[in-house]
């Protein structure tokens, strides 16, 4: 059975879009790569994925990347926009998938094909770990170049998650056109709230 293992990341994130990347292994893949510590990209640091990507990389038959902007998360939603940045990761497959194994808890409502959800998926399913390492490292990336375009944020260092570093430069410079204005400086109890911008706004 072709499987595919999909995840996102920077759905907490302020700034910037929520990345997703959906992969499906060759069967060596299963031999090779849990030695290795591939697990969730939260759990390892930036140097390690770093080291793992080209590990990992060899190891997929098909990979694909895709995103949703900020602007389409203010007017979806952010569960609504990270389902489209899955399924636009999903169509740049270069095969199709007969079962999807989806991070988490909630199921990719727009997916018509059979699917399976996996609690702590990025951490127990190889192919959801190493579309989460591949996620992570894509949107960093991303997130850093446009560090040099809107300077001030400390984008290169927290890659837009709600640090107090990156609430106090919203709340001096105000939010950039990258900046998500349905949330808050993060999330209440999972859910995001509006954004505090600076007097006037």
């Amino acid at each position: 059975m072709i499987t595919a293992g999909v995840d996102e990341v920077g759905k907490g994130c302020l700034f910037g879009p929520v990345w997703a990347a959906a992969v499906i292994l060759k069967p060596q893949a299963f031999a090779q790569l849990p030695g290795l510590g591939v697990t969730d990209s939260k759990a390892l640091s930036a140097k390690r994925r770093a080291a793992l990507l080209p590990l990992i990389q060899p190891q997929l038959e098909t990979f694909g990347y895709g995103q949703a902007s900020a602007a389409e998360i203010d007017r979806l939603g952010i569960r609504a926009a990270t389902e489209l940045a899955m399924l636009r990761a999903l169509q740049r497959l270069q095969l199709m998938p007969e079962l999807l194994l989806v991070d988490g808890c909630l199921r990719l409502r727009p997916w018509q094909g059979e699917q399976e959800t996996v609690v702590r998926g990025d951490s127990s399913c190889l192919a959801i770990s190493c579309a989460s390492i591949l996620a992570k490292q894509a949107r960093d990336a991303l997130v850093e170049r446009l560090a040099l375009v809107w300077p001030g944020y400390g984008l290169e260092q927290h890659h837009g998650y709600g640090t107090l570093k990156h609430r106090q430069a919203i709340a001096k410079l105000g939010p950039s056109p990258l900046h998500r204005l349905s949330f808050a400086h993060g999330t209440k109890n999972g859910n995001p709230a509006p954004i505090a911008g600076p007097p006037g706004l």
